[in-house]
């Protein structure tokens, strides 16, 4: 079986793993501790695996290929769109509690850093809460988990620096684009695309298009039961 050594090393001779506060997150949260328990032998294959729910924990280049446009930085406010699993959360939340920035001004505005993870379905998020508290992020405050829409975003923590979402939806909700702080960027799946959207004014966004990705379709409406 491919470890996770391997794994993260192919991911940086590819040019998809770059940073380091990012390569120290996925050398300290395995990804072998989200899946589940009969798809322990797929968890260092780079390739995506089902969760349950249709839904499914996005393959490693994806998710560090995200991560590296999103750029998240200790001391940020980060709004994370489906929790799955809570990989990406436990990610985030090791990032922001990196100390490769000790000594410079966090990029934050709004004081110690969190990622806030939204979970519209249900078993999902109780399953995202048990995979991150392995970890003490909750404990801490670093992360929080949300049984909601994501579709709407979570105003009572906006703005964030950040938003990045799981899912793929023909739109960015207007919700996001209201909630992320003027100077913050978005990061998320268009369709067959990943758009990063970064917000110069309250109405003014520069976007750039990165193609040839599939994703998950983003639901709003009811939480998942």
């Amino acid at each position: 079986m491919i470890s996770n050594r391997a794994l993260i090393e192919k991911l940086m001779r590819e040019g998809h793993l770059k940073s380091r506060r990012i390569i120290e997150a996925f050398q300290q949260i395995d990804r072998a501790r989200f899946v589940p328990v009969e798809l322990k032998h797929k968890a260092y294959l780079n390739e995506p695996l089902p969760i349950g729910f249709n839904q499914t924990m996005s393959q490693p280049l994806v998710v560090a290929f995200m991560l590296e446009l999103l750029d998240p930085r200790p001391g940020e406010r980060i709004l994370e769109i489906g929790a799955g699993s809570g990989w990406k959360t436990a990610l985030l939340a090791h990032i922001l509690e990196s100390k490769h920035d000790v000594g410079r001004k966090a990029d934050s505005h709004l004081g110690a850093g969190q990622v806030v993870a939204i979970e519209r379905i249900k078993q999902l998020y109780e399953k995202a809460v048990k995979n991150v508290s392995q970890f003490d992020f909750i404990k801490r405050g670093t992360a929080a988990i949300v049984h909601g829409d994501g579709s709407k975003g979570y105003a009572e923590k906006a703005p964030f620096d950040k938003i990045i979402s799981a899912a793929a939806g023909t739109f960015v909700p207007s919700a996001w684009k209201d909630q992320v702080a003027v100077g913050g960027r978005i990061v998320v799946p268009i369709e067959d695309s990943i758009k990063v959207l970064e917000k110069h004014s309250p109405i003014d966004f520069r976007v750039v298009e990165y193609s040839g990705f599939r994703f998950v379709p983003l639901i709003s409406g009811s939480n998942g039961g």
